[in-house]
């Protein structure tokens, strides 16, 4: 007899991290006087997006482009498993590694849905046993460009993205955990949808 599917969808930052994690990878690698530095002259395109003049991918994509564009795969891959052995423990909620553990027990599939690219994030699904969806980052001649390939994986893009992945018919529960309007379309594929608690 097969057991009833269940599968779990969780936001990354601000859900199962305390801080954005690819403000505090930058803040990693350039050190808080060039994070700094570099958020200064972001400025104009954090105003920008304040005031809907670009998307949320641009500016995303100058952040990336100013603090890593031009930097080989394998130094950014070097880079991001470094922070997640320093840094990442630091930043996990423990509640929402309990709400992981949990469902992990009871055996449903558990899968991280995230704008953040998969970088960064994938070491932290490899540890925990779950599945990633994330964005992904352009590589032109093995280098980080700074830009995105494809959509940022935000707001529709993570329920289409989740569709793409995965028949949800076929689940008879679905959870997902999120913390902000980017979740709202992956909040509203579940059955059990938690904003900001767990």
């Amino acid at each position: 007899m097969n057991l009833p599917k269940e599968i779990a969808f969780f936001d990354f930052d601000g859900t199962v991290t305390s801080k954005d994690s690819m403000l505090e990878l930058a803040r990693f690698y350039k050190g808080a006087t060039g994070f700094y530095t570099g958020m200064l002259i972001l400025l104009p395109s954090l105003i920008a997006l304040k005031t809907r003049l670009i998307s949320g991918q641009q500016a995303k994509e100058k952040l990336l482009s100013y603090f890593f564009g031009g930097m080989h795969t394998k130094s950014f891959d070097a880079l991001c498993s470094k922070f997640n052995e320093q840094k990442m423990p630091r930043l996990l909620r423990e509640n929402a590694l309990s709400k992981i553990t949990e469902h992990k027990s009871k055996g449903h599939e558990v899968v991280l849905v995230s704008a953040s690219a998969e970088n960064w994030t994938m070491p932290f699904c490899k540890e925990k046993g779950m599945k990633c969806i994330c964005s992904k980052l352009e590589v032109v001649n093995d280098c980080i460009t700074g830009k995105l390939n494809g959509p940022n994986c935000n707001g529709p893009e993570k329920a289409n993205r989740i569709r793409a992945a995965y028949d949800l018919s076929s689940y008879q529960h679905i959870y997902a955990y999120g913390d902000s309007s980017g979740d709202a379309e992956m909040l509203q594929l579940a059955t059990d949808a938690h904003y900001r608690v767990f």
